[in-house]
């Protein structure tokens, strides 16, 4: 039995190849920015690059979550990525009536209070009006400015009989300087209501500012649009520790009436309300009961106001300002309100039979007959 070599790894018998020069595989050179997978897919199948989206939106159209592959959140997602092409900033954005800004002379103190009421880590800071935007403050940015000045001198605070709890003198902190004196307002974005907000994402993240004001052609503020509304369009809402339920709420009273925050959306009052509250068209023209009440109004409606509504039911104003209604009551009626156009039509049928009834008989007693026919022609 023949010995295997001990300096080879091939076992003892086993046959013995002479080493060859075998090609290595190359993939192919690029051809006009075309890879050869491209190049493939387009002989084999017809396939082209940018029929690409269009052929995933089929895919998620065609099929259901478990049969792509994808859990239902992730086509929801996918599909939400496709749609943001197509978003503008506009429709993203946070109203202006519901902007929480402060003047830039703004006492620290009072800011701290806005700073807990509002919730968020930014806020705009305007010169006079909100139309005057100078920037926005962060709340870390306050927060790293009163550590600042409130950090005693380690020495001195070594020497003291009773030192301070974590070297902060918060005595030490003036809750009356202005903000404009902290020199802590930062920069903010300015953008249309017309881009996409794919772009302003984009741009959020060259930049690093995530919160932008939305301008009108006026240079007037419409909106506020932050990376956190971006990210929702894609992931659906994000709420923190510190977000509370926010839905607007809708009650009945007991004489049956409905009051309802002006923001809750029609599809939510309907629910509530009942079919027979049938806004028609204008469901797809605006989102909320506040939009649409300013629709049937055609302006801005004032506290107290009564504006009707669709056929059984009519809108009393609760509380309003001169930028938006806040609440409304929705008062179902006993009785079907007459549209202008039937009553005119009643009255015009009841004038007619009216008439009649008090033509002047003829002497004989007979009716009086039209001696003209068709075409005013007199008859025989």
């Amino acid at each position: 039995m023949p010995e295997s070599d001990p300096s080879s790894s091939r076992p003892a018998g086993a046959p013995s190849y002479e080493p060859r020069n075998l090609p290595v595989p190359v993939p192919p050179a690029r051809n006009g920015g075309e890879n050869w997978f491209i190049r493939a897919l387009r002989a084999l199948f017809g396939w082209k690059p940018n029929i690409a989206r269009a052929d995933l939106q089929d895919v998620l159209d065609a099929i259901g979550p478990g049969d792509s592959g994808f859990t239902p959140d992730e086509s929801r997602m996918l599909r939400n990525i496709l749609g943001l092409r197509e978003r503008r900033v506009g429709d993203v954005m946070v109203p202006r009536a519901d902007i929480i800004a402060v003047q830039q002379d703004i006492k620290l103190g009072e800011l701290m209070r806005v700073f807990e009421g509002a919730g968020h880590s930014r806020l705009v800071v305007y010169n006079d009006t909100l139309d005057d935007p100078i920037g926005m403050v962060h709340i870390r940015d306050l927060i790293a400015f009163m550590t600042a000045r409130a950090t005693a001198n380690p020495e001195k605070n070594a020497k003291r009989k009773k030192p301070l709890p974590a070297g902060l003198d918060l005595k030490a902190i003036n809750l009356g300087t202005p903000l404009s004196a902290t020199k802590i307002a930062r920069e903010i974005l300015f953008v249309p209501p017309s881009m996409r907000v794919i772009d302003l994402l984009a741009r959020m993240q060259a930049t690093r500012i995530h919160l932008a004001l939305v301008v009108d052609e006026y240079g007037g503020t419409d909106g506020l649009a932050s990376i956190e509304d971006i990210v929702e369009q894609i992931v659906g809402d994000i709420a923190d520790e510190h977000d509370e339920d926010a839905t607007p709420e809708i009650t009945q009273l007991p004489d049956g009436s409905f009051v309802a925050d002006a923001r809750a959306k029609i599809e939510d009052v309907i629910a509530i309300v009942g079919n027979d509250f049938d806004v028609g068209d204008a469901i797809d023209d605006v989102d909320t009961i506040g939009g649409y009440l300013v629709t049937r109004a055609g302006r801005l409606p004032v506290r107290g106001e009564i504006v009707p509504g669709p056929d059984l039911f009519e809108f009393e104003v609760l509380d309003a300002d001169p930028r938006r209604v806040k609440r409304v009551r929705i008062i179902r009626l006993k009785e079907r309100r007459e549209r202008p156009r039937e009553a005119r039509k009643r009255n015009e049928a009841d004038g007619m039979f009216s008439s009649v009834a008090t033509s002047p008989a003829a002497p004989d007693g007979k009716s009086p007959r039209n001696d003209t026919g068709p075409a005013g022609v007199r008859q025989p």
